[in-house]
């Protein structure tokens, strides 16, 4: 797998800002692997990634995923092969960005002005936006 640092865009850098604030989660890491989560539940594939100015926010992939970067990079993998794609290294790194973008704007839409008992309840997949 190529993808070793994962980079943010301004824009995704804005919006998880507000979603740090409404939730208090402080970490880049965490926000980013509920949003690819989000954009992964979602039966239709992600937008290419519009190229933004890169915020200056970046992380190792193995601080993106912790102790489950194994996982994170199964499951992108498994929806990358549904998808019909070939699993190269650069499929991988644009499917990654693809999914955490949509994700990163899923995450903002639904928590924003929300709190971290919100997140809780999205977790459960008990939470309805208000």
């Amino acid at each position: 797998m190529a993808l070793e640092t994962v980079r943010l865009s301004e824009m995704q850098r804005d919006q998880l800002q507000r979603v740090k604030r409404a939730t208090g989660i402080g970490n880049w890491n965490i926000l980013c692997r509920w949003s690819l989560c989000l954009s992964l539940a979602e039966e239709a594939e992600p937008t290419p990634v519009p190229h933004g100015i890169d915020s200056g926010v970046e992380m190792t992939w193995k601080v993106f995923g912790g102790p489950y970067s194994d996982v994170y990079r199964a499951l992108i993998l498994a929806k990358l092969s549904n998808s019909g794609q070939e699993a190269s290294d650069e499929n991988f790194a644009d499917y990654f960005r693809r999914h955490l973008h949509r994700g990163i704007g899923i995450l903002n839409a639904l928590i924003a002005g929300k709190s971290v008992d919100d997140m809780g309840m999205l977790a459960i997949g008990d939470y309805s936006p208000k």
